[in-house]
Parts: structure tokens; C-alpha cells; sequence
């Protein structure tokens, strides 16, 4: 296998090469001497490879379940290791447990890149045109990788610790459901992950007990009229007019039918309806997502849109089909597995290292599991501290890879603190 990066170090910078002769300029580990001593011994032999995967990953990026080269990539590295690596029925994403003992618990990591261009500019840019790691999967995946790794270069661990590396995060209902299916979690008795945050400084991890994103689901609201002149509306069923009532009323109308502690949010995203600015259009669609923060109010949306929209439109003449795709429900982080989450951050890094975060409307596929096993989810911060901060899911976003060593010693010392 061959890890491919053109990035050049800095003149001067000391030059380390990995065993696949890849250059790569050391990267400081912000919990360097901090223990256990074999994953100290562990980083700091692989800390250049861990960065070579990471940036043979971004380069080479892959769309939800379509992820082969990424998944044989991960497969090759943990058989190197002496694991046993299980790939999902799918072809894409895969299970390996590291360790022995009855008591088990499980590590995430999703693997999929977004259908965006990448305008970074890094020398390790994605070279799939219109395909980018532009949510930090790659870190994620390198992250697991680098901690699967450590935890097998141990003497001995005090129990089994599950690596999911996941695949299709990015599409609904999300590929949390075919781990699932494929009994990923049995035997598991509790989850960690971690996601990439901009907002958060390198070496620290936020965490959240209770919801820390929400439910996303998907709307497209397709409506008919027979269509006619503008100059004669009143003969038929004006479809712009519809559309606009919809787009207008239904947030408006949502927002007095549920409570407004859930963060419940509807947006439109597109709309299209007709061509000629003197012809009423025979059809139309409508399409957005609607987020809640609330498990049980998700629960009740779909019924609910149904009603507001049948009553939104009756007054208009036109037909309507709705289509509302359930996506995914909030990720719920369980109070005892964010207290083990939180011990394993502070050995890991310090106390200082430990952030509060807020809940986000986004979604994430991380919430099926929590339907199945306790857990928590953090936020990796990945800002260098000085630069800009490059959001998620945009063309240029890029990380500070000293968080990759953070991350896998966070993993690590979560599996531990859960063991223990």
C-alpha cells in the first residue's frame, strides 16, 4: 500500500520518514509524557505516519458507500497491526475489536467525504473532482486508526475495545443503521466519538451532557394546478401563490404548535415552479429540512407537518404530495458515559483541556446508536489558534493536524476510563 503526500516541509524543519518513505515535518503532541507510557511510546515512534494517513485520506476522498479504497486502506493497516478487521455486508465501512475480555465497549469513526470542491490549495488537496473531506471524516478515520494502533501495541488491556470505522454519515437515514444491521454493537456496553470542531482550539474537547445535535429530517413538497394565464387567476389553482403560502405560513404556523424550548427549526433550501413570467405553472416543488433538538417532538413532526400543510393549501385549489424523509434523531450524550468521556479527556490532556459546547441544529447518524447503547459524543477542537476559523462542510476548510494526536489520545483514554 502506498501512502501518497507532496506536501513539503518548511526550510529548515527537521524531516521525519515513515515506513512507507513519505516526508512528513514533525508534529508536537499537545499530551505528549501524559501516559500510559506505551501509547507515549507509541505516538512518538508513529506521530509522522499518523499525519500520512490523514493527508493520503483528504487527497483521495470517497462519497458515502462508495468508500472501498478508504475501507481497504483502514483494513490493511489494522491486519498490519495483527487485527482482524470485519467489513460491513455492504463492501464499504468496518468492525475490529481490539483487546480480550467479556466487558466491551466501542470507538466511532465516520470515513465518507462530501460532493464539494476543495479550494484549500494544500499540496494535499483532494484529487476527486467536485469530492472533499470538508467535515474532517479523514481526521476522524485517522484518529480511530492511530488509537486502534496504540491500544494494540499494549501488553495487555482491561477488556475488548471495538473500532467502528463507519461508513455513509453524510446521507440520511445514515450508516449508523447498517453497523447496526450487521450487529456492530452486540456484546457493546457503551459508544465514544468525536467530530471535528473549527470554533474549538486544538487541544481541547468539548462535551455536553443531554442533546448535543439535533433531528434532521427532510421535506419536498411537490404541488399541481391545472395552470393557466396569469391574467385569468381566478380560473384556476395560482401554484406560485401556494408555494409562497407554504414557504411563508408553515415555520410561521410550526412555530405555535411546538414548544419553542425544542429548537425546533424548518428551512427552505429550493423551490422552483414555472418559466414564463405570464403562464401560472402546472407544477412546482418545495424542498428543506426541518431540525428539532427533542427526541420525543421528533417523534410527532411528521403527523403534524402533514396537517399544517393540508391546511395551508386547502384553501387554494392546488394537490399536494408530500414527501417527509425521516433523517436522523438527536444525539442524547448519556450523563454517566460523558462523566467516563470527561476523566478520559483530563488523563488524557489536563483539566484545562475540558470545554463545555452547545447543542447544534445539525444532524448527525451518531444518535442511532444512543437509540441502542449508552454513550457520548464530543467535539474535537481543530483551530490552530490564530488563523481563521474554516467552518464545516465548505471548499476550504482545513484542520491544524496536531489534533490528530490529541484525538487519538482522547480515544484511547475514554476506552480506559470506560474499562476500568
Amino acid at each position: 500500500m502506498t501512502v501518497l503526500d507532496s506536501r513539503l516541509p518548511e526550510e529548515g524543519a527537521e524531516v521525519l520518514l515513515t515506513d512507507r518513505g513519505v516526508s512528513i515535518a514533525p508534529v508536537d503532541d499537545p499530551g505528549e509524557g501524559r501516559g500510559p507510557s506505551w501509547l507515549d511510546d507509541w505516538l512518538a515512534a508513529n506521530a509522522s505516519e499518523v499525519v500520512a494517513w490523514r493527508r493520503h485520506l483528504h487527497a483521495h476522498p470517497e462519497l458515502s458507500r462508495h468508500e472501498f479504497a478508504t475501507t481497504e486502506l483502514i483494513a490493511d493497516v489494522l491486519r498490519s497491526a495483527g487485527l482482524k478487521p470485519r467489513i460491513l455486508p455492504g463492501g464499504t465501512g468496518l468492525v475490529c475489536d481490539v483487546g480480550s475480555g467479556p466487558r466491551c465497549v466501542a470507538l466511532r469513526a465516520d470515513i465518507d467525504a462530501l460532493p464539494l470542491p476543495e479550494n484549500t490549495g494544500a499540496p494535499y488537496s483532494s484529487t476527486v473532482d467536485g469530492v472533499a473531506h470538508a467535515c474532517g471524516h479523514d481526521a476522524h478515520t485517522t484518529v480511530l486508526l492511530g488509537a486502534a494502533l496504540a491500544l494494540a501495541s499494549a501488553t495487555e488491556l482491561p477488556g475488548r475495545v471495538r473500532l467502528v470505522f463507519q461508513p455513509a454519515e453524510e446521507v440520511m437515514p445514515g450508516g449508523a443503521l447498517d453497523v447496526l444491521a450487521a450487529g456492530g454493537l452486540d456484546g457493546v456496553e457503551r459508544i465514544f466519538g468525536l467530530h471535528c470542531d473549527p470554533r474549538l482550539e486544538v487541544g481541547r474537547i468539548g462535551t455536553r451532557i443531554g442533546a448535543i445535535t439535533s433531528a434532521s429530517d427532510m421535506l419536498e413538497l411537490r404541488l399541481t394546478s391545472p395552470g393557466g394565464h396569469t391574467s385569468r387567476p381566478h380560473l384556476t389553482a395560482d401554484l406560485v401563490h401556494a408555494l409562497g403560502t407554504v414557504i411563508t405560513g408553515l415555520p410561521g404556523l410550526l412555530s405555535r404548535r411546538v414548544d419553542p424550548r425544542s429548537g425546533t427549526v424548518l428551512v427552505w433550501g429550493a423551490v422552483h415552479a414555472g418559466e414564463a413570467p405570464n403562464a401560472v405553472p402546472q407544477d412546482g416543488v418545495l424542498r428543506g429540512t426541518l431540525r428539532t433538538g427533542d427526541r420525543d417532538i421528533w417523534a410527532e413532526l411528521e403527523p403534524l407537518i402533514k396537517e399544517l400543510v393540508g391546511a395551508l393549501l386547502a384553501p387554494t385549489g392546488v394537490g399536494f404530495d408530500l414527501h417527509h424523509r425521516r433523517g436522523v434523531p438527536p444525539v442524547v450524550n448519556d450523563r454517566e458515559s460523558t462523566m467516563l468521556l470527561r476523566a478520559g479527556v483530563e488523563a488524557a490532556l489536563g483539566e484545562d483541556a475540558l470545554a463545555g459546547t452547545e447543542q447544534s441544529s445539525g444532524g448527525e447518524d451518531f444518535g442511532w446508536y444512543l437509540e441502542h447503547v449508552p454513550g457520548s459524543f464530543a467535539r474535537l477542537g481543530v483551530w490552530d489558534g490564530v488563523g481563521k476559523q474554516k467552518d464545516l462542510h465548505q471548499p476550504g476548510f482545513d484542520l491544524d493536524e496536531r489534533a490528530l494526536l490529541v484525538g487519538v489520545r482522547v480515544m484511547v483514554h475514554a476506552a480506559l476510563a470506560a474499562l476500568a
